[in-house]
């Protein structure tokens, strides 16, 4: 379904990524791991159109999306959750979400369908609906931030760790609600240093380092993986 290929890309003399070649296939649930640094939110940046290719393409269920504008991006289906959740402070809850919902804006009759199912996905956020996003917990905000993202009605929900900053069992809740999303037919690529509760949920995963992928494999094959353990689990 997300296919990169041969994928390279530059920030002025530096190579954030070199010759990445991965897949996600539709129903997945797919990890990138990686220490701070190593080009996970580089190859979300380039997946969503917001950098040019250095080198390689990129594919989405048929159609070429490297190239394309951002906003064509999520037209075709690619909807981008972004690291720090960028939300609005100073406009409501509601604003924050129907600006996921802006490249569809035509289409209001989806865009209250969509609207229910965030709101019932994350029951807070109802009434919490027209105070500031910049009031809410990091929790909530977070919930937002995926609430948004899925406003944008992605076919691949790319989610650029979701955890960060997060109490532990908030995390815990963040996570199991992408389960959830995955489970209910979305695609899900996930960025995560917190590579045990992240594979727990995975299908499949990449190891990121220094912009190349070193490893790739299934939950378990990652998780009994002693390199894999010792750097990103701790055990």
């Amino acid at each position: 379904m997300l296919t990169f290929k041969d994928v390279s890309l530059n920030y002025g003399a530096f190579r954030a990524l070199e010759n990445i070649n991965l897949h996600v296939e539709k129903g997945e649930l797919v990890v990138l791991l990686g220490a701070n640094g190593a080009g996970k939110s580089s190859i979300f940046r380039a997946a969503s159109g917001l950098e040019k290719l250095s080198g390689g393409s990129i594919h989405l269920g048929g159609n070429t999306v490297s190239g394309m504008k951002p906003s064509n991006v999520v037209r075709h289906g690619l909807v981008q959750c972004p690291e720090g959740r960028k939300l609005f402070p100073q406009m409501t809850v509601l604003k924050n979400l129907m600006l996921g919902a802006y490249v569809h804006r035509g289409d209001k009759v989806e865009n209250s369908r969509r609207l229910d199912e965030v709101m019932a996905l994350f029951p807070i956020l109802q009434e919490k609906a027209h105070d500031p996003a910049g009031s809410l917990s990091g929790g909530q905000q977070q919930m937002v931030a995926i609430g948004r993202a899925l406003m944008g009605r992605p076919k691949v929900l790319c989610l650029d760790e979701p955890s960060l900053g997060l109490a532990p069992l908030v995390v815990k809740q963040v996570l199991e609600v992408v389960q959830s999303i995955n489970q209910a037919g979305t695609t899900v690529v996930l960025a995560e240093q917190n590579a045990y509760a992240a594979l727990k949920i995975a299908t499949r995963a990449y190891v990121i380092e220094r912009g190349r992928i070193v490893l790739e494999g299934d939950r378990e094959s990652l998780m009994n993986n002693e390199a894999v353990r010792r750097a990103y689990i701790g055990a």
